[in-house]
């Protein structure tokens, strides 16, 4: 097939979007109402001098919660700013203030949330003021972004080194659960596991709360036992046909958890999600009816047009049945055995980018994923300003195309609503969906 592209000439911040279809499950819904209670929260208590930090996704979030230090994702928090339509407004605010205009976008647009420093504007009063701020080094800005951001609400930024894999094991989620030493190199382990040592130090006493290790534990025995959870989920989800439970449920239901992981409330609401999409199966429930063709999306969420994602089920009964969040939650995050649970946080975290992201791991993993839920046609999401999310992709379209799954790709931002034209891409979708 015939390589297909999208290019966005244009697109508007005033833009109509298709309004989504609501989220089917009550798990889901529960875990968007959770994050929201937790945000509010988290206000109380800083009011009341407690510490918080800002996180990068991929950073190590349990070293936090071990230490009853809540946090804040930065992709999660970008992903809010552009479902509440102000992306537009902030990456303007950092173009008229003289930064480039082809700055990644992912972990710039919280920059410019504080940059504005308007709490009435910002979703939800605005992020406070953190205690600390914390991001992998894994793209060339992220360095910058995060030192600015640092200097613009007056907070320590500590930074964690990306080191790059030197040997590439094939079918790396074979191996990741129980060989992760072997998988993901002795030195490079060491390596992180030092930083996650310094990172600790400096928490203890930035916050002056003390790293409780026997929590620590407690807390990567529960997050396998969530991804446990979750990974029966993503198989009974990938060999139903319909579809029990379509992207944004899978996403609300797997993310919200995940930013909690290890706790109480994370693991109960795993099993809620898994007994919803169980008993969704047993009484033959489906994400749509209609469904003839089944979709995957690979890339981050769109997050300021999620009813995308449901534009294509009446019309054509399209369903996009496969996104990276939910599947990745046990292929990446399962580890066995605990004896060195911060050796194996560090092995959780230390090829996350490799593995979403870049080749051959990405199009490997991908690829298993496509056959496994017996998908027609993939849509890849291509920011062409975040390396981060779009470095490898034309790779893994090739691999994808190669196994026979047709493949379009879309270049476009996923929290840039700028650089979207809804009419353009949609009628090209369209055009895709019928040539199936």
């Amino acid at each position: 097939m015939p390589a297909e592209r999208i290019t966005n000439r244009q697109g508007s911040s005033e833009a109509k979007y298709r309004k989504g279809r609501t989220k089917q499950l009550r798990s889901s819904a529960e875990g968007t109402a959770y994050q929201r209670q937790y945000f509010e929260a988290l206000r109380e208590k800083i009011k009341r001098g407690e510490p918080y930090a800002v996180v990068s996704a991929d950073a190590p979030h349990e070293i936090f919660h071990a230490m009853d230090i809540p946090i804040v994702t930065t992709q999660w928090w970008s992903a809010i700013i552009a479902a509440k339509q102000l992306s537009a407004y902030y990456f303007d605010l950092l173009n008229e203030k003289g930064y480039h205009k082809d700055l990644c976008r992912y972990c710039s647009l919280p920059l410019a949330s504080a940059i504005d420093d308007n709490p009435e504007r910002a979703p939800w009063g605005g992020l406070p003021k953190p205690t600390i701020l914390v991001a992998r080094l894994t793209c060339d800005a992220m360095q910058k972004v995060y030192e600015l951001w640092s200097k613009q609400v007056k907070a320590p930024f500590f930074p964690i080194e990306n080191p790059g894999s030197t040997i590439m094991h094939p079918r790396w989620w074979e191996k990741a659960r129980y060989d992760w030493e072997e998988l993901y190199e002795t030195h490079r382990l060491n390596l992180m596991v030092e930083e996650l040592k310094e990172l600790i130090k400096l928490l203890e006493i930035t916050t002056g709360r003390s790293f409780n290790y026997t929590k620590f534990l407690k807390i990567m025995e529960s997050i396998n036992q969530q991804e446990e959870v979750f990974d029966k989920a993503r198989d009974l989800i990938a060999k139903t046909i319909p579809c029990p439970a379509g992207i944004m449920d899978q996403i609300s239901s797997a993310m919200m958890p995940q930013w909690h992981r290890g706790s109480q409330w994370a693991l109960e609401q795993a099993r809620k999600f898994y007994e919803e999409v169980k008993d969704r199966v047993q009484q033959g429930l489906a994400a749509c009816d209609n469904e003839k063709i089944r979709l995957m999306w690979i890339g981050a969420g769109l997050w300021f047009n999620t009813g995308f994602y449901s534009a294509f089920e009446e019309k054509y009964g399209a369903v996009f049945v496969w996104s990276m969040y939910l599947p990745f939650a046990a292929d990446g995050y399962l580890r066995y055995p605990l004896n060195d649970p911060l050796r194996a946080l560090a092995s959780r975290f230390v090829s996350m980018n490799e593995q979403l992201h870049m080749p051959p791991w990405m199009n490997e993993w991908l690829v298993e994923e496509a056959k496994k839920n017996k998908i027609d046609g993939a849509l890849m999401l291509i920011p062409k300003n975040c390396k981060h999310s779009g470095g490898g992709t034309l790779f893994t379209k090739r691999a994808l195309e190669d196994a026979g799954i047709p493949t379009i790709d879309i270049w476009a931002d996923m929290v840039d609503a700028r650089e979207w034209d809804n009419e353009a891409i949609t009628a090209s979708v369209a055009d895709f969906i019928e040539r199936l």
